[in-house]
């Protein structure tokens, strides 16, 4: 291994399951920016949002139309708007704070992704990767739908037809077309089905560069890094493959138009690739050489430093985690359930995964427990290192201090009140809210329970009044005390209970009986009473009467 690579056993990684969470059966999730909140569709067409610190329900959007499952689900970038897609070729936009449906749009085939357009943060435009037909955008506000172009022709300068491929009925069938906008949404990137990363301008439908891959395997899914960049691409040769982004992030446009002006000379074809070999280049490629796994999944993790992918496996869950170097670091293992869906936590090192029974599964970091009092910057050693002592080192006053000058400047004010921006969050907008938790909402108590509580009242009030001889015990100065676990009413007329007495209590009331006192024989006669009936023994009081 490289020895500038860090050492993979000190990696900020998940290891072990840290808990799980169970609402339903759910497909998908996805963490809003922050990793706040994680939203989860459901098998039955709802969407589940949970406190992601408290791991409890937060909301639950529900909408009448839909009880087909969720395929997808995606948060506006600042938290307020949640887009899902449906198995019954549905996209709702739903408000997260209202809990409210803002718009539901039926398209033509099943979208099996939809993703919001990152620029907005009241987004009204998202792309679709429906099951038979190439990528569309679409307008939330009207529902008008572009259909983008996956290929482009060689014998001609417009572009070809989507692929297509003939089954054995003879029905022709669309090959599913991953895609993906980039960081500030200006481009889609769309990876087809003969290995080819096609950068398309969405605007006018134009494409304005093709990256070939090697293999020229169908592209199964596409996806950028939180930073913008790196894209990851999971193919059907079972290659994960990293492609560096050689675009300025803001200027992506204009970087391209740029390019080809200088590129005027070719034809239409070598034109696009041309442009394609400046704007992505490959970094890496991950696969498993052994069990030649597929794919599922695959991600970036909050700051890019890792790549995830889930094993397509039937009956495993197993999660593989590579740095960016290329390095296989760490192999997760899960329940014997398949993995049908993951994500990367934004700012933990977290991992969360769904199981095909619809359990979400969080990974997190061993951490391990030291209590020890060391000092502060006490460093424990797994091995002995040899040490060379400075000359100064032990001496009242070292010569390093004595020339040391300080690099702070004291008469230079500090500033207290300007807040430092995140390096996570640094193309945040200050001036937009952003939604990073939602107000807990009590829920009542289950109506059954209530219910219960008045028929047993009520059935100890019957018992309490049936005048049972077992509901009076004799007192120690021959009294008739009533131990019965019935209902008593206090001062207030309210209803209580009075305690049992104890196995305890009731040997000392028996002695006391068996023992009676000088002025207990003295006085009047005495019914018999029963003492130890609760016991079980048979025994009774002596029933002592004077002649």
């Amino acid at each position: 291994m490289n020895a500038s690579i860090i050492d993979p056993l000190q990696g900020d990684f998940p290891e072990v399951i840290e808990e799980y969470l169970e609402h339903g059966c759910m497909k998908c999730i996805a963490f809003n920016r922050r990793g706040t909140l994680l939203a989860a569709g459901c098998n039955d067409g709802s969407c589940v949002i949970w406190d992601f610190e408290t791991r409890g329900i937060a909301k639950v959007l529900r909408d009448d139309e839909c009880s087909s499952p969720i395929t997808s689900i995606c948060w506006s970038k600042y938290g307020h708007r949640i887009l899902v897609s449906a198995a019954d070729k549905s996209l709702i936009l739903w408000d997260v704070m209202s809990g409210k449906k803002i718009t539901r749009i039926v398209l033509q085939q099943t979208p099996l992704q939809a993703r919001l357009h990152p620029g907005s943060s009241t987004p009204s435009i998202c792309l679709a990767c429906p099951l038979s037909c190439a990528p569309i955008i679409v307008d939330l506000n009207t529902g008008n739908t572009t259909l983008l172009k996956v290929s482009v022709s060689e014998t001609c300068n417009g572009p070809a037809a989507p692929s297509r491929n003939k089954s054995s009925d003879g029905i022709t069938s669309y090959t599913p077309t991953a895609a993906c906008f980039n960081k500030y949404g200006t481009l889609v990137y769309v990876g087809n089905s003969k290995g080819e990363i096609l950068v398309i301008d969405y605007k006018n439908g134009e494409v304005r560069a093709i990256v070939p891959i090697s293999g020229g395997s169908v592209v199964k899914n596409i996806v950028f890094s939180r930073n913008g960049q790196y894209l990851l691409t999971n193919s059907n040769d079972r290659i994960l493959r990293i492609y560096e982004n050689l675009l300025p992030l803001k200027d992506e446009v204009r970087a391209i138009d740029d390019l080809s002006e200088h590129l005027h000379d070719l034809n239409n074809i070598e034109k696009l690739k041309a442009v394609g070999s400046k704007c992505l280049i490959l970094f890496r490629e991950f696969q498993d050489s052994i069990t030649k796994v597929h794919w599922k999944a695959p991600c970036f993790s909050g700051d890019g430093e890792w790549v995830v992918g889930g094993s397509a496996s039937k009956g495993e869950h197993k999660i593989y985690i590579w740095d960016r170097a290329g390095h296989l670091v760490k192999i997760l293992e899960g329940p014997k359930e398949a993995l049908i869906d993951l994500a990367w936590h934004p700012v933990h090192p977290i991992v969360v995964s769904v199981s095909l029974n619809g359990l979400v599964y969080i990974w997190a970091k061993d951490y391990t427990e030291n209590w020890s009092a060391f000092a502060p910057d006490f460093k424990e050693l797994e091995e002995n290192e040899e040490y060379v002592e400075r000359e100064d080192e032990f001496d009242l006053i070292p010569e390093t201090e004595k020339v040391k000058v300080p690099d702070v400047n004291e008469d230079e004010e500090v500033d207290i009140i300007a807040v430092e921006k995140d390096a996570t969050f640094s193309d945040s907008d200050m001036s937009q809210e952003e939604l990073c938790f939602l107000p807990a909402t009590p829920t009542r108590d289950a109506p059954e329970q209530q219910e219960k509580g008045v028929e047993t009242s009520s059935k100890l009030l019957d018992t309490n009044n049936t005048g049972s001889p077992l509901s009076e015990e004799a007192g120690p100065n021959g009294h008739i005390t009533n131990h019965a676990s019935s209902p008593l009413e206090d001062d207030a007329g309210r209803m209580k209970r009075k305690r049992k007495p104890s196995e305890k209590v009731l040997e000392l009331q028996a002695e006391k009986v068996k023992k009676p006192s000088k002025s207990s024989k003295l006085a009047k006669p005495k019914s018999k009473s029963l003492v130890d009936q609760d016991n079980g023994n048979g025994f009774h009081g002596d029933g002592l009467y004077d002649e």
